[in-house]
Formats: C-alpha cells, structure tokens, sequence
C-alpha cells in the first residue's frame, strides 16, 4: 500500500523510477483516497474519465526512458485553467456546460512532461472570495477541521493536495488565491512573479493580477512545479521573454519586516507564531530589520478599486447570447437581465456592479484612475526596499481558518483576508507562503516571504531552510 501522506513529487519520481509501484498504482491510490474523502470535503468537483488510461501512457515513459519528474503525478487542476473536452465552469453556474475546445499553455506544459490528470477542483465563483463558500457547486471543507474553510479562492485544489487526494495542485492568484489557502491547510503556495507563467487558457478575473501558481506539501513540489511551467509564452501578451527574466540562484540573509501593516485585525496567536518565526530565522544567521511602506496600507482599498473594475469587463462576455447559461426572455435586454441575474451568484454581481460603478463616467479619476496612481507608488515602494533588504516577510494571513458561514454576512471582514497578499499582487513580486507550525487545536500557522521579481530561486532557497527549522 502507498503512504500518501508522506509522499512528494521527488519521492514519487524516485519510487517509479525504481519500480516500487507503477504509474497506474499510484493514479489509482489517489482515485480511492478521492471516492472515500471527496463526498464529505467537495474539493472536487469532477474526475476525469480515462485517468488510469493516461497513468498507462505514463508507465510507457519510464520504459523507453523519456520520463520527466511530472511523468506519472497525478495533479488536480483550478476549475478556471482550461483543459480540452472537459467542462471549466470557474465554480459559477454562468458556465455550468462550458467545455474547453483548447488547452491552457500549463495543461500543455503537464501534458508534454507526463503528468495524470486526476480532475478539476472546487473554487469561489470565478475566483471572487477568500474560503471557498461561493461556488455555485458548493462549499468546500478543511480536511483539517471539516467545520472550516479552506482558504479561497483556489480552496478546493489546497484541500485536495492537503486530504491527499493528490501529489500536486494548480490554482490561480490574484490577491492570495494560492497563498491564502495554503495558509489555512498547512501547505507551501507559491505566487510567482506576474509574467514568469503563461496566463492563456486561464478563465480571467483580473488581466492584471491573475497569475497560474502552484502548491505544494513542500518547498521543492512547488519549486518542481515552478520551474516546469516558467517560459515565455508568445500566446500571452503579459508573458515575459526570457532574456528580460532576472534571477538570482541565491539569496542573501536580509529580511525587512513591515510592522506598521500588523493592525488590530491580526490575530494575536499568528503575531506571536510570526514573532516565534523571526526568532528561528535569527538563530541561523539571518537579519531581522523594520522597514516602511508608506502606501501599502492602502493596498486593499485599491485592489478593491482595481480587481471589480477588471470583473467587471472580463465577465461583460457573459450575456446569456454568445456562450454559457441563457434565461429566456421577452427581449434581448431582458435576456440579458435574466441570465447574468441567475447566472452569477451575489459575490460575482457586487463586484461587477462596483467595477462598472469605479470605471463609469464621472468616478473613473476619482476611484479607478486615482487606484493606478497608488498602485504605481505601492509598486516603487516595494522595489525601493529591495535595494535595502533581500525579502520582505509578514504572516500569510491576519486570521486562522475561520468556520464555515462564519463571514458570509460581513464581505469586508472577509476582504481583510487579502491584507498582508495585496502588495506582492499590486507590485508583480513573486512570494511563497510556507507553514510555520500549529497551534493547540491543530490549526496551521504561515508566514509569507516576498522577493524581487524573477528571484523564485532566492524564494526556494530561504523557504528550504526555514522548512527545516519547522
């Protein structure tokens, strides 16, 4: 029988390497571990047919000597990354029926090393929310605390990675969509430097924010997944050519803590484990330093000003005419009514309707034009301070993992998930986000580095070494 639960891609590589099972073993352990634990956490929300048909395809890799690290992992997919024939409905009933005709650049890039496809996961309704409760499929569940969520909106992917119900998982960032449930579940989220991977295939929330980001149960998984999907991507105008791509294998010992972000919304258990963190850092050489950024405590209120108006054109696509879910109607504007009424859940509908109200005439230089000229200061602050420090380090997170319908009711208290997130989103850094403990009740405590763009390496390397102080 294979042990799951300590199992990593690096492991698993080895183990088929060496035979001690087969690909299509491996692809059927996890296809039992999701028949007996997805009913109960819905992180799931399809498998897909013909998955031990691609293990066998797999299998053939390692005979005739063409087998990748990926070749033979199963990986759980984010329902907005497309994957050919199979439906992406992004968690919203809009796109109940909605099957891919093409592949997204990181399905292909999986495909070409090997990877199983094992299904596609649960997420808030096109990625609008921070604990998986908006889905138009249901709720996801911690398999930590079945009563708590599991982060969002790439909630189902880190539940299913964290149940064990795969060896690696894709999800999306746009304001700690990644970091945020990997924080909740006690895994490794990486969001890397906006441009390092291809954005084409990806169902879009906010064109300039949304960057395809892996988990991990450990630094090297997601450092494998990372360096696997990081190229240039000519199908995608935001993706950086490869000579423009700065990186740095390593970093140095420096670490800028912004302490004027740590406000009254900070649980005190996860500023004391952040304290505990700095503590271990310093044991090992590392230097701990205040450092300022002036504009950051704005970074949610111009996300919030940013994101809704990139919805609400992104989702304007979606009358209920060209593709998706159509309602009957008397006339054409009522059609249009009808179908983005029922077809989008009331998250997705606030943050159209607050988007279309920052771009519409006479709020544009008020609220949208104003949010561009922060988040151009948020973004020089940043790289300022990278002249002076080699990361910046905060908790991944203000608060542990909540109850479920705990904050559906207060929007705002559920924004302020997105607090320490913002800036690194804002500004196009990359930042990992890696698990620094637990506390009496078994809830997972993390603590977030950032790094200059195109530095993952640097990234790799300090969350390496602080995962061995752990």
């Amino acid at each position: 029988m294979i042990d799951l639960k300590s199992l990593t891609i690096a492991k698993a590589h080895e183990d088929l390497k060496a035979g001690v099972y087969t690909c299509v073993e491996l692809a059927q352990a996890y296809l039992d571990a999701i028949k007996q634990k997805n009913p109960e956490l819905n992180a799931y929300l399809e498998v897909y047919e013909g998955v031990l048909k691609q293990a066998e395809e797999a299998q053939k890799r390692f005979a005739d000597g063409t087998a990748t690290e990926m070749t033979g992992i199963p990986v759980a997919m984010k329902d907005n990354i497309l994957y050919q024939g199979h439906i992406s409905s992004a968690g919203s009933k809009i796109l109940e029926n909605y099957k891919a005709s093409y592949d997204s650049a990181v399905v292909r890039d999986l495909k070409k090393a090997g990877a199983v496809f094992l299904g596609r996961t649960n997420m808030d309704e096109f990625a609008m929310g921070s604990s998986t409760q908006t889905s138009a499929y249901g709720v996801t569940r911690n398999p930590l605390d079945t009563e708590r969520v599991p982060g969002g909106p790439s909630g189902g992917s880190a539940a299913a990675l964290a149940a064990d119900m795969t060896l690696a998982a894709l999800g999306t960032e746009t304001c700690g969509s990644v970091r945020e449930p990997a924080a909740f579940c006690g895994l490794v989220g990486l969001k890397p430097t906006y441009g390092a991977v291809s954005r084409a295939g990806i169902i879009a929330m906010g064109n300039s924010l949304d960057q395809v980001s892996p988990f991990g149960k450990c630094v090297q998984d997601t450092e494998i997944l990372f360096n696997l999907l990081s190229r240039h991507d000519a199908e995608d105008s935001t993706s950086v050519p490869e000579n423009l791509r700065k990186n740095s294998a390593k970093g140095g010992k420096k670490i800028g803590v912004p302490w004027h972000l740590f406000r009254d919304g900070v649980d005190s258990s996860i500023a004391e484990n952040f304290k505990q963190s700095l503590e271990k850092l310093k044991e090992v050489g590392y230097e701990i330093v205040g450092i300022e950024l002036p504009h950051a405590q704005y970074s949610l209120a111009v996300y919030y000003i940013i994101m809704p108006a990139e919805v609400s054109t992104n989702l304007s696509r979606f009358d209920g005419i060209r593709y998706g879910f159509s309602s009957e109607g008397a006339n054409l504007l009522e059609v249009y009514k009808k179908s983005r009424g029922k077809g989008f859940g009331a998250e997705a509908r606030r943050r159209i309707l607050l988007g279309t109200y920052v771009l519409s005439h006479g709020y544009y230089d008020a609220y949208y034009n104003k949010a561009i000229k922060v988040r151009e200061k948020i973004k020089e602050e940043v790289l300022n301070v990278f002249k002076e420090v080699d990361y910046i380090l905060t908790p991944t997170v203000p608060m542990l993992p909540f109850k479920i319908g705990e904050k559906m009711d207060d929007p705002v208290a559920m924004y302020l998930c997105d607090i320490f997130s913002a800036p690194a989103n804002l500004s196009g850094v990359p930042s990992i986000a890696l698990p620094s403990g637990k506390n009496a009740d078994g809830l997972p405590f993390s603590i977030q580095f950032m790094a200059p763009h195109f530095f993952e390496d640097a990234l790799f390397e300090v969350g390496k070494k602080f995962e061995s102080l752990c």
